[in-house]
C-alpha cells in the first residue's frame, strides 16, 4: 500500500486515469504464470523502477509526438519527396563512471562515425573518378566494424547487447554472471584459427566489475552494475492499458497500440479454446522488447534514412568551460576533436590525396619556385603543372594530376609552402636591401650637401668679418650711390 496517496492522485488527475487502476497496475499487476493469470506483489524497488520507466516512456512518446506534429505542420504536398532534416546527436562520452547509457551513446557514435568515414570516402572516390586519378578501392567505413560487432553482435557473433538480452531472460542471471560470460566470450581462449578482430577491442577491467572497449575516441571502461535491470522494460501491460484508456485524449493517443488489447482479468481476455492456454500471447509490435533491442531498431532505421540522403556535417566546438570570449582551452578542444570524430576523419583523409588545387591556382602560387620554366604566352594548365612538378623534383607517388586539378599527399603542399615562403623571404630581403641602400645614399647625399653649404657660409662669414674692419671698405660703404647717365638724361618729347 502507498503511505501517502496524494502524490498518486495528482499524477492520475493530470494523466486522466483512475487512481485505483493505476496503483493496482504498479503495485499488484496481473501476469501470466504458466496457464493461469496471477497477481504479482511488487517490491518497493520494483515499483520505483516501474515509475522511473513510466517517466522515461512518457517523455519519449511526448517528444516523438511533438516532432511528428512539427513535421506535419511543415509538410507541404510537392511532386518530389524531398526534405531537409537536422540530426543533433550527443557527442562521445567518457566519464569517470560509465554506465549502460554511455555504452548506447558511444555505440551510436561508432555507427555515425562509420557512416561519416564511408561518406567521406565516397566523396573522395567520386572526385578521383571525375579527375581520372588512379586509386585502389578501400572502404574506410569498415575500420570501425570490429568495435560495432563487439557491441551489437552479428550472425553467430554474440555481442555485448545480444548477450545482455540473453541474460535478461535467464531466471538466475545477475550482472556478475553477465560480466563473466562476456569475459569468457571476448577474452577467453578461442577455438578458431582466426579470432574475431573485435577481440582486440575488448579488455576486461582489472579492479571493477566491468570491461573496457577500445573506441575510436579512446579507451572507455564500463561498469556493469545494474545493467540487467536497465535493459529490461519494467513497464507491464497492465499500466499501458490503463494509460491507453485515459480520459485525456492526448495521453490516450500516446498508447494507442495497447488500446485494443484486453486486460487479463476481463472476460474478453479468456481464451475460447482451452488448448490455447499457455501459448505465447499475440501482442503488437513494440511489446516485450529490451532497451537494447529498441535502441538497435531505432538506430538501424536512422542509418537507413541517412544512407538515403545527402548529408552535410557541422562540428560544434566549445572553446572553454567558462563561456567567455577570447579564451581557448587546448585540452578541452583536443578532447572534443577526438570525441566528435574530426581527428578520425583527418586520419582517413590523409591516406588519400587530401590537398588539391586547380591548375591556375597552382601555377599562380608556385610558379615563383620555377622561374623560366614556363614560357611567355598561353600554355595549357596541365602541361604547365607537369613542367613545374618536374622542375620541383617531386616524387611521382606524392602527387596525381587530374583533368582540372593537381592532387598531393599529406605534407607535400606544406613543404611547397615552406619553399615558397623561403623564396619570397629571399626576394623581399633583397628588395628591402636595395630600398635601404637607396634611402641611406639619399640621406648621405643630403648630409654632404649640408656640410658643403656650412663651409661656404663659414667662408663668407670670415670674409665679411675681415672686410668690416678694413678702412677702405668702410669708406666705400659710406659713399653715396653714383647716379647713372641713363637716370639723369632727359627723354625727348614728341609732340
Amino acid at each position: 500500500m502507498m503511505p501517502d496517496p496524494s502524490q498518486a492522485e495528482r499524477v492520475c488527475h493530470l494523466l486522466g486515469i483512475p487512481v485505483t487502476d493505476f496503483t493496482r497496475a504498479v503495485l499488484h499487476p496481473r501476469v501470466l504464470a504458466g496457464r493461469e493469470w496471477v497477481t504479482q506483489a511488487r517490491t518497493r524497488q520494483q515499483a520505483l523502477d516501474e515509475l522511473g520507466a513510466l517517466s522515461k516512456t512518457l517523455y519519449e512518446k511526448s517528444f516523438g509526438a511533438l516532432v511528428d506534429r512539427i513535421n506535419r505542420a511543415l509538410d507541404r504536398p510537392t511532386s518530389k519527396s524531398t526534405f531537409i532534416g537536422v540530426l543533433d546527436i550527443a557527442g562521445f562520452e567518457i566519464f569517470e563512471v560509465n554506465a549502460y547509457e554511455q555504452l548506447l551513446i558511444n555505440y551510436t557514435n561508432e555507427k555515425l562515425q562509420q557512416f561519416f568515414n564511408h561518406h567521406m570516402f565516397v566523396l573522395e572516390q567520386e572526385e578521383y573518378a571525375r579527375e581520372g586519378i588512379e586509386w585502389d578501392y578501400v572502404n574506410f567505413g569498415l575500420d570501425l566494424q570490429p568495435t560495432i560487432d563487439l557491441i551489437e553482435g552479428s550472425g553467430s557473433i554474440i555481442g555485448v547487447l545480444s548477450l545482455l538480452d540473453e541474460e535478461c531472460i535467464m531466471p538466475r542471471a545477475t550482472d556478475l554472471t553477465f560480466t563473466n560470460k562476456l569475459h569468457h566470450i571476448w577474452n577467453g581462449d578461442t577455438q578458431t584459427e582466426e579470432p574475431h578482430p573485435g577481440r582486440d577491442k575488448y579488455e576486461p577491467s582489472r579492479f571493477e566489475q566491468g570491461f573496457i572497449v577500445h573506441h575510436y575516441a579512446g579507451k572507455v571502461e564500463y561498469h556493469t552494475d545494474g545493467w540487467l535491470e536497465k535493459n529490461k522494460d519494467p513497464l507491464n501491460d497492465n499500466l499501458m492499458r490503463v494509460l491507453a484508456s485515459s480520459s485525456e485524449r492526448y495521453v490516450a493517443s500516446l498508447f494507442t497500440e495497447f488500446a485494443d488489447s484486453h486486460p487479463p482479468f476481463s472476460p474478453a481476455a479468456a481464451p475460447s479454446n482451452p488448448l490455447t492456454l499457455g501459448k505465447k500471447r499475440t501482442l503488437k509490435k513494440g511489446a516485450f522488447r529490451t532497451v537494447g533491442q529498441r535502441h538497435k531498431e531505432q538506430l538501424q532505421s536512422l542509418m537507413s534514412q541517412l544512407y538515403a540522403t545527402q548529408p552535410h556535417f557541422v562540428r560544434c566546438i566549445v572553446p572553454n568551460a567558462n563561456k567567455k570570449p577570447g579564451r581557448v582551452d587546448v585540452t578541452l578542444v583536443l578532447d572534443q576533436l577526438r570525441c566528435n570524430g574530426v581527428l578520425e576523419g583527418i586520419r582517413i583523409a590523409r591516406l588519400g590525396y587530401p590537398n588539391r588545387l586547380p591548375f591556375i591556382e597552382f601555377r599562380q602560387r608556385y610558379e615563383i619556385l620555377t622561374p623560366g620554366i614556363i614560357p611567355r604566352g598561353y600554355m595549357d594548365g596541365r602541361k604547365a603543372c607537369l613542367r613545374m612538378v618536374d622542375a620541383l623534383d617531386l616524387d611521382k607517388s606524392l602527387f596525381r594530376i587530374g583533368t582540372s586539378k593537381i592532387f598531393f599527399k599529406a605534407g607535400v603542399l606544406a613543404e611547397l609552402e615552406e619553399r615558397r615562403d623561403a623564396s619570397l623571404y629571399d626576394i623581399f630581403s633583397r628588395l628591402q636591401a636595395q630600398a635601404r641602400m637607396f634611402s641611406a645614399r639619399r640621406q648621405m647625399k643630403k648630409i654632404l650637401h649640408r656640410a658643403v653649404a656650412i663651409r661656404v657660409l663659414q667662408k663668407n662669414a670670415r670674409i665679411y668679418t675681415e672686410l668690416r674692419e678694413w678702412p677702405w671698405w668702410q669708406l666705400y660703404t659710406k659713399q653715396p650711390p653714383v647716379a647713372t647717365p641713363s637716370s639723369t638724361r632727359r627723354r625727348p618729347s614728341f609732340s
